[in-house]
């Protein structure tokens, strides 16, 4: 049988509108979301058969080649979906290559057309790091400044210094609830939300939904109603949560993190809890392989400089 394209998945015509696309991105979304009593797999097919028309130039990519040897199977990863073209890819480093997300910010829309946003100033949109890590309560201040100084620095010197487009936001306020979340990064039309830990060494093992060291449970942070809410707030973006663990030492690869059999620490979950090694690397696939990630959607930038804690 014929894989069912991406207009099929979403259930719109070819000659569909951008405004068509996303409102039956966000019911198929909402439809399928894993949290939500969903298959994993059929929702990560409605997200990317949106990545893919959502955006013009992917959009008209696809059109292209759709029916033919070219087509995008329903398997396809969004990285697979953008591979023909240099400034999707995610090649290997080559004499003269250039990675995905590493070529110089544009704006969407662009500070030079008629179009241009009037939501966020040229100056402010530049700037890679917005807000700081803030004193929040009385008790345990200083290891949550700790903990999150330590996400900024890593963030700043492992990311935005080889992702020109990549904009750091600190101090949110949790959408709904009474809490924050302490980063988010936006890239093209990704957004990655991540919280921390400041543990011992030691091995900690994951099951997607409980952490625990020698057989006792570590409560992590309640990262997944935020990812959820967010996603609902930003239905132009793919969002997902990331909870890293510092060890006391400063070492990226510590503490060891096992994963339980059956747990895919690569495929679809709302949140992944990784060291800050595996947190660079995955955070470099995400940001780098969805649409635009050389771009700055100035829109999602605005609202999420809004949602600041002051």
């Amino acid at each position: 049988m014929t894989p069912p394209s991406h207009y099929e998945i979403l259930g719109v015509p070819t000659n569909a509108t951008e405004r068509q696309i996303k409102a039956a991105y966000r019911k198929a979304a909402r439809a399928t979301h894993p949290d939500r009593g969903g298959d994993a797999a059929h929702f990560h097919e409605v997200t990317l058969a949106y990545e893919v028309l959502s955006d013009p130039q992917a959009r008209r990519l696809y059109d292209r080649s759709y029916g033919g040897t070219g087509q995008v199977s329903r398997t396809a990863s969004p990285s697979d979906a953008y591979s023909a073209r240099p400034d999707f890819a995610t090649p290997t480093r080559g004499p003269g290559d250039r990675a995905a997300g590493s070529m110089p910010a544009a704006y969407v829309p662009s500070y030079d057309s008629a179009e241009a946003s009037t939501t966020v100033p040229l100056s402010v949109a530049r700037q890679q790091i917005h807000g700081v890590p803030r004193k929040r309560g009385i008790f345990g201040a200083a290891a949550r400044l700790q903990r999150e100084a330590r996400t900024v620095a890593l963030l700043s010197q492992q990311i935005l210094t080889n992702m020109p487009s990549a904009r750091l936001v600190n101090g949110l306020h949790a959408p709904g609830e009474h809490g924050y979340i302490d980063h988010a990064l936006l890239a093209g039309y990704r957004l990655a939300l991540i919280d921390s830990m400041l543990l011992p060494r030691g091995i900690f093992r994951w099951d997607g939904r409980t952490l625990y060291k020698d057989g006792r449970v570590v409560e992590p942070p309640r990262l997944a109603p935020a990812v959820r809410r967010m996603q609902d707030l930003f239905p132009e973006l793919n969002v997902q949560g990331w909870i890293v663990i510092h060890s006391s030492d400063g070492n990226l690869h510590e503490p060891v993190i096992d994963y339980a059999r059956g747990y895919d620490p690569g495929g679809y979950g709302p949140v992944h809890v990784v060291n800050a090694a595996r947190l660079v690397r995955e955070l470099k696939q995400f940001l780098s392989s969805g649409p635009a990630p050389n771009t700055v959607h100035v829109p999602s930038l605005a609202r999420l400089l809004a949602g600041m804690h002051r």
